[in-house]
């Protein structure tokens, strides 16, 4: 009616002045609103929110329980609405949905109670827009994995029943440090064993200075070989000690001898027992100190009592796909590059480049971005392909790198959470004290090993 009247109303004060007489026709009915029936509004009350909207927006998807007839199970006939027992906040959203047609995840809610929402009222949650599903599907994936995580606690609760057996518990002091007084005492006297091992390795090769009769420096390894020696004995027989515990105490000893850190553990102490058997023959001597070279691999132990290299370990598992397309891509673009390179400096008398595979450790070196200069074009159109090397070298590398720090973020997150509810378990589910063996018979049997190790049997050793 309004828009109707403001048509005509120019030419009301036109007349009324004087300019032009009024029409003669009469002015235009003005449009009667087209009001719905009262009972297409509809009232939905969850739980104490009340929402209002008109029937015929839910009934453009008959196949949700708003939409179809199955509502009709929850009115209630004397306040004459509709009552659902529901989270109000989260049906903001689903309301919206039946609205606009599109589906949006709240951020601030939590996923499980979302996707139970969804699931109350027949709506799939593929239908989610754009703008929000790739978020959606990392918190349904982060929550997939810490109820896994769960479910692992639950099958290796950290509460120690009372009839264990002792192998049982062994293993599961082997596995888990935080599960008894034996287990952290255990926990760390192998990480210490494991830090002086190491320490060991590297300063045997500094050097200390020459001897009297000879004008050559030695390594400290070489003047101070007993005190070495020794100590590198008491590490790899706590290492064998450990090693033939886990052994015994493993569920299944067939997966624990073929698994990855078995191997290392057996790959770090064989060095020790073939060089006590070894003869002074110089060709097995020399065999003898390559083969020393595998002590480092205890490094690795380290692995099995650091939760930031287990991290680390997760975080390059997940990502093998990614991992697996640079060093196709870095492969790919090495053999490219190494063959234009030498097919571009042939004509150079004074290149590096003699071969293709010659050429392969400039390409290496350029586009990981070390560039040590040992091979270097000496053409234009050498230089001018180098620099495209190495600025493709940049791109291939730096294109995965964003996907393996938002695992690492991600799996980082997740061990911290798990960590915070291992220790609010421990704090609810004290450990039973009486079915634990005592601190003292733990010190004293790895006392007797450390005794075993490091007086008598040394000398012994070394003149045999």
């Amino acid at each position: 009616m309004a828009a109707g009247v403001a048509a005509w109303l120019p030419f009301a004060r036109a007349a009324a002045i004087g300019w032009m007489p009024v029409a003669s026709t009469p002015m235009p009915i003005p449009p009667q609103e087209k009001r719905k029936a009262q009972d297409g509004l509809i009232i939905l009350n969850v739980s104490g929110t009340k929402f209002q909207t008109w029937r015929t927006t839910l009934e453009r998807y008959p196949d949700t329980l708003l939409g179809s007839t199955e509502r009709d199970f929850f009115f209630h006939e004397e306040t004459n609405e509709y009552f659902f027992d529901r989270d109000p906040d989260i049906f903001r959203h689903i309301l919206n949905f039946y609205r606009t047609g599109k589906l949006h995840y709240p951020r601030q809610e939590c996923i499980s109670a979302y996707d139970e929402e969804l699931a109350f009222f027949g709506i799939i949650p593929e239908i989610i827009g754009d703008c929000c599903y790739e978020e959606y599907k990392d918190r349904r994936r982060e929550n997939a994995e810490r109820l896994q995580d769960d479910e692992e606690m639950d099958m290796n609760n950290d509460v120690t029943p009372v009839n264990l057996t002792y192998r049982e518990f062994l293993w599961r002091a082997f596995e888990n440090p935080h599960t008894s007084t034996v287990a952290l005492v255990f926990y760390y006297v192998t990480g210490f064993f494991i830090a002086i091992s190491v320490m060991a390795n590297v300063v045997e090769t500094v050097p200390c200075g020459t001897l009297p009769n000879r004008s050559k420096e030695i390594s400290c390894g070489d003047r101070y070989a007993l005190a070495f020696f020794c100590l590198d004995t008491a590490c790899v027989m706590i290492f064998t000690v450990e090693y033939l515990l886990r052994l015994i105490a493993a569920p299944s000893r067939y997966k624990f001898m073929k698994s990855v850190m078995s191997v290392i553990d057996v790959v770090a102490i064989m060095p020790y027992y073939i060089g006590l058997v070894m003869t002074d023959n110089d060709q097995v001597s020399g065999a003898f100190v390559t083969l020393r070279v595998f002590r480092v691999f205890r490094i690795f132990k380290f692995s099995r009592h650091s939760a930031g290299l287990r991290i680390l370990g997760y975080t390059l598992k997940s990502c093998a796909s990614e991992l697996g397309f640079l060093l196709f891509s870095l492969t790919m673009a090495i053999i490219i590059f190494a063959t234009v390179m030498f097919y571009a400096e042939k004509g150079s008398t004074a290149s590096k480049f003699t071969s293709i595979p010659a050429a392969f450790w400039y390409t290496i070196v350029t586009m990981t971005t070390l560039g040590y200069g040992d091979m270097v074009p000496k053409t234009i159109v050498g230089k001018v392909f180098g620099s495209i090397c190495s600025l493709s070298g940049v791109l291939v590398i730096a294109l995965p790198v964003p996907v393996i720090v938002s695992n690492f973020s991600r799996i980082y997150h997740q061990s911290q959470r798990a960590e915070k509810r291992r220790a609010q378990r421990v704090l609810t589910h004290p450990l039973p004290v009486s079915s634990l063996p005592s601190f003292r018979s733990v010190s004293s049997f790895f006392f007797f090993f450390w005794l075993l190790s490091a007086s008598p049997l040394c000398p012994l050793l070394i003149h045999t």
